[in-house]
This record gives structure tokens, C-alpha cells and sequence, in this order.
């Protein structure tokens, strides 16, 4: 595995809106425009934001109808979560649970 693969997956997870994608996404799958509507960012944000997490196979996606249904992967990416909430509770400054 190489650096750049590296960077770009934790990448994802360093962007502010494509974090807050993740984190919406945890608790229900979601479309575009939901999620435009519940982060306040202009659809075309939340696209091409959802077009990378897609391309490093941390969302999945299901077509309904004309509508794109998106969720996070559930066999890496959430177990990853579970083990990033355990760290954070366990082991980071109180300031990081207001997140």
C-alpha cells in the first residue's frame, strides 16, 4: 500500500463537509438532496463530496427510482467508526466529545 492511498482514504475523513456526510449518513441512509437540506450545503457540494467517499468504497450507493440512495460501507467503514468512538472516549481531551 503506498502513501498517496493513505492520504487520499484519511483525506476523507479530514474534510469538514464529507465528515459531516459520514457522520449523517451513520445514523440513516440518505440522498442528495437530504443531505443537502440537513448540512445546509448546496447540492452540487454534497455530489461531488459523496463522489469521492464513493470512489475510495467508503459510501455505497442504490438507485431508487431516479433518486441515488447513499450509506456508509458496513463492513469497514462502520467498525472503523466504533473503534474512533471508543479512542475518542476513551483516550481524547473532553473539547473532542463536542464534536
Amino acid at each position: 500500500m503506498n502513501c498517496i492511498s493513505y492520504e487520499y482514504f484519511f483525506g476523507n475523513f479530514s474534510n469538514r463537509t464529507k465528515l459531516r456526510i459520514i457522520m449523517s449518513l451513520r445514523k440513516r441512509p440518505l440522498s442528495v438532496s437530504e443531505l443537502s437540506k440537513l448540512l445546509g450545503e448546496e447540492q452540487s457540494k454534497i455530489s461531488h463530496s459523496l463522489k469521492k467517499l464513493a470512489r475510495c468504497n467508503i459510501l455505497k450507493m442504490k438507485q431508487e427510482g431516479k433518486r441515488r440512495i447513499y450509506s456508509l460501507n458496513k463492513e469497514t467503514v462502520m467498525p472503523m467508526l466504533s473503534l474512533v468512538d471508543k479512542h475518542v472516549k476513551n483516550h481524547c481531551d473532553r473539547r473532542c466529545k463536542e464534536c
